[in-house]
């Protein structure tokens, strides 16, 4: 009887339509006794609408994988081309003849962090750079002149014993933003292979006045240069000092090993801060003060009393900014001796010159610092010029017994500025 009925209806419904709704109800789709007569064609529209609905939703979502899998490959195309592109500029504009490391990592070429060059490129620049001279050792290594396509960069060439310094420093390079004009550039680092033996590469801007230490022993200034060399140090660690929040910012970095040969003049007579291989970050979002894995101490002689007498807080942040302004104090006390009034000035010498042997040691130096308590003396003829007057009341103040007592590199800055308004255009004195 229900297949009678159901014969009876769809012989009413035109061809396409009865052999649609004859192969739902074979597939249970649809159930033909419960239909009433007066309403066939309607049942028989519902499946055939969301027929077409559903392969249309099937073939969205595949579409949208597709689309998806194709972007990927093209972002990651992208990001190759972009890195051999950056590349193959350097390499293009080096035979131009140009001066052009400063300028593209200034650039919007490179990773726009700050950073220096990317990977691919630093490893390109490293093994391209020829060795020239050798311009300076240390304990950490040699520091090299190099040629890359007719430009001069430095390479300072880590000791195996000193790993952890070219890590340190490379970290800090590749992580942070550190492009400013008193902070050593940075070029690239690389762990390349010379004379069957591997080497520790980091490589940057070269300057040929060399540290201030040589330039100071080579120079005698007048007051306005003096100043010019202490305020572009001093800007170079307040831009350490101070963190720089955002996507592209930077956390606080302190140096911990300040002196005059980790303090740069390049050639329009400011500094640059160089070295990082012992510093240290801070970031106060997070609150994680990343003090590295370097076992490596500081230079003694330029040593805070807290650090020589092992009561400095290493889980405090500031307590390491105090230590580099300790260390400031005592750079600014070596270009103050050397700095003409009244025709007068003295021959270079190092911090406590005159109390400690030439290497002094941990002992030698807590006792003169710590148990004598003595300061630099700072020559009386600096009273007789008020610039000179003021650059002597800031070192008094850079090492004041208390480490929280002493000025900030920020406050430092901003009197030093203030102290060189108005002086005229520095030049040397041979």
């Amino acid at each position: 009887m229900q297949m009678k009925v159901l014969c009876d209806e769809t012989m009413t419904l035109d061809p396409p339509r009865r052999t649609l709704l004859m192969l739902l109800t074979a597939l249970g789709l649809t159930q033909a006794t419960q239909t009433p007569p007066e309403q066939p064609q309607e049942d028989g529209q519902l499946p055939l609408i969301l027929g077409p609905v559903l392969a249309l939703l099937v073939l969205v979502a595949l579409g949208a994988l597709g689309l998806w899998h194709v972007r990927r490959r093209q972002e990651k195309q992208r990001g190759l081309n972009s890195e051999l592109g950056e590349s193959s500029l350097i390499l293009k504009a080096s035979e131009q003849g140009d001066s052009m490391l400063g300028d593209l990592l200034d650039s919007d070429c490179t990773t726009g962090s700050g950073s220096g060059l990317p990977f691919l490129v630093q490893r390109t620049v490293a093994r391209q750079v020829a060795l020239v001279e050798c311009v300076g050792k240390g304990r950490y290594g040699e520091v090299w002149r190099g040629l890359w396509h007719g430009e001069s960069v430095a390479v300072k060439i880590f000791s195996s014993r000193d790993e952890q310094s070219w890590f340190r420093e490379t970290e800090i390079y590749n992580t942070v933003l550190l492009r400013h004009d008193n902070i050593l550039g940075f070029i690239a680092s690389d762990m390349t292979s010379r004379n069957s033996s591997t080497q520790l590469w980091l490589i940057t801007h070269y300057h040929e006045h060399g540290s201030l230490y040589d330039f100071l022993q080579r120079q005698t200034l007048e007051p306005q240069l003096a100043l010019r060399l202490a305020v572009s140090a001093a800007c170079g660690l307040a831009h350490l000092h101070v963190e720089i929040f955002g996507t592209q910012g930077k956390p606080a970095i302190a140096h911990r090993d300040l002196k005059s040969r980790n303090v740069l003049v390049k050639s329009n007579l400011q500094c640059c801060i160089a070295d990082l291989g012992l510093a240290v970050m801070h970031s106060q979002g997070s609150d994680y003060l990343d003090i590295g894995n370097n076992p490596r101490v500081g230079t003694k002689r330029y040593m805070a009393p807290e650090v020589l007498e092992e009561q400095i807080r290493t889980d405090c942040f500031e307590s390491y900014k105090w230590t580099d302004i300790w260390a400031f104090g005592l750079v600014l006390w070596e270009i103050a001796r050397r700095t003409i009034v009244n025709g007068i000035v003295e021959d270079y010498r190092p911090p406590f010159y005159d109390v400690v042997p030439n290497d002094p040691s941990f002992e030698d130096m807590k006792k003169v610092v710590c148990v004598d308590q003595q300061t630099p003396t700072i020559p009386n003829r600096l009273a007789a010029d008020p610039v000179l007057s003021g650059l002597a009341q800031m070192m008094r103040e850079c090492w004041y017994p208390n480490p929280s007592a002493r000025l900030t590199a920020l406050r430092i800055k901003k009197t030093l500025q203030k102290l060189s308004n108005g002086l005229q255009k520095p030049k040397v004195i041979h």
